[in-house]
């Protein structure tokens, strides 16, 4: 739902900060052209952005400034999720030996708050702060299954299902059926549904009273991930670490 009284500076001002992470380095005129802007409000924005450290300029280019990094940082460090989890996320990571993320639900998405890299881990396009679309990947499944179902309705109704790739989910019922799936088993699987080869499973994170905090998980080439081992030593460790921040934070 959005704002009844919108303020349009502000909205012009987010849109700039959202180019500038789209396009990276970027000068007045193509800022000015792409969102339909006057050049002096343009640089007036940016100026003012500038000013208050999040919004850097290097000769005429403007990009977004680290200042950003300080906010995130400050809220990710204030969750107790993430104060418990990060030690289970980084030792699930160190045993496994592949990657390992921390995803929470904001407005419909998931936002990843960490991931470590084991051994043998792939570098995917993944990083704290990233957005995604919940119904593409096993954390955003393991935290949908846990959610009241009209909190899912509304979700599917403001974000849609798009596939991301021909194996993802791409409607209602298949996703119901996913979801009671996953609560029948405990986890949820991702076989190639945000990005094609790429296996991942993950387990919910719920509080003492049964409601879904974040999700955790563990993430690897098919290639490497076997069915016995998906169902098997793979899941094992998911659920032993989501348990063990579960105890963490409850207890």
């Amino acid at each position: 739902m959005g704002a009844k009284h919108p303020v349009r500076t502000t909205e012009k001002t987010l849109a700039l900060i959202e180019e500038l992470m789209r396009r990276g380095p970027s000068g007045v005129t193509e800022l000015a052209q792409d969102l339909d802007m006057g050049k002096s409000a343009v640089h007036n924005h940016l100026t003012t952005l500038q000013d208050h450290g999040y919004v850097l300029k290097t000769g005429d280019q403007y990009q977004p400034g680290l200042k950003f990094l300080e906010v995130g940082g400050s809220i990710r460090k204030s969750m107790k999720l993430y104060q418990v989890a990060e030690p289970e996320v980084k030792a699930l990571a160190d045993e496994t030996g592949e990657l390992t993320n921390l995803l929470v639900e904001e407005q419909g998405l998931g936002v990843y708050l960490m991931r470590s890299k084991g051994e043998d881990a792939v570098d995917l396009d993944t990083y704290a702060g990233l957005r995604t679309h919940l119904h593409t990947t096993a954390l955003g499944k393991a935290i949908l299954a846990h959610l009241p179902e009209p909190r899912v309705e509304d979700i599917i109704e403001q974000h849609g299902l798009e596939r991301e790739t021909p194996r993802s989910i791409g409607s209602r019922e298949e996703l119901f059926d996913a979801l009671e799936a996953v609560r029948d088993r405990g986890y949820a699987i991702d076989d190639g549904e945000r990005l094609a080869g790429l296996r991942c499973i993950a387990a919910p994170v719920k509080d003492a009273s049964d409601d879904v905090l974040g999700a955790v998980s563990v993430s690897s080439p098919a290639t490497r991930i076997s069915d016995e081992s998906l169902h098997g030593e793979l899941s094992e460790r998911v659920l032993s670490a989501a348990n063990v921040i579960e105890l963490n934070i409850n207890y």
